[in-house]
């Protein structure tokens, strides 16, 4: 299974962005798939999480109401919309794929991960 992030850039602070993540080798609908985020200096933390049909979703409270994770299964293809940017959202962006776990904050239950995609905000 390979996944492939794009979608990163440099915005403005109030700007949006929208990163994908397509999945190549095995069908997205077998994996739930996650956004998790890396800055300088931190460990990798969980963004938004997304169930294997879509029907449940997951956000870490810093992002919610601002970001919106949604799948399309015909299309192989996650998705993260990102709203409201603020500089602090600025860092590396992965998404990864778990076979048997669903909306997990822990970056040990994911089995394949892209390789990032790079998000700067400035203000």
């Amino acid at each position: 299974v390979q996944l492939q992030a794009s979608g990163g850039g440099l915005v403005q602070a109030g700007g949006s962005l929208r990163l994908s993540c397509e999945v190549s080798g095995r069908t997205l609908s077998l994996y739930a798939m996650a956004w998790f985020r890396q800055a300088p200096g931190s460990e990798r933390e969980f963004v938004a999480a997304i169930g294997w049909s879509g029907e449940s979703t997951y956000y870490t409270d810093s992002v919610k109401g601002r970001f919106t994770i949604s799948r399309d299964n015909t299309k192989n293809t996650v998705y993260l919309q990102m709203n409201s940017l603020k500089p602090d959202d600025s860092a590396v962006y992965y998404c990864a794929a778990s076979r048997y776990y669903s909306g997990s904050f822990n970056s040990r239950k994911y089995d394949y991960w892209g390789q990032g995609t790079q998000v700067t905000v400035s203000s």
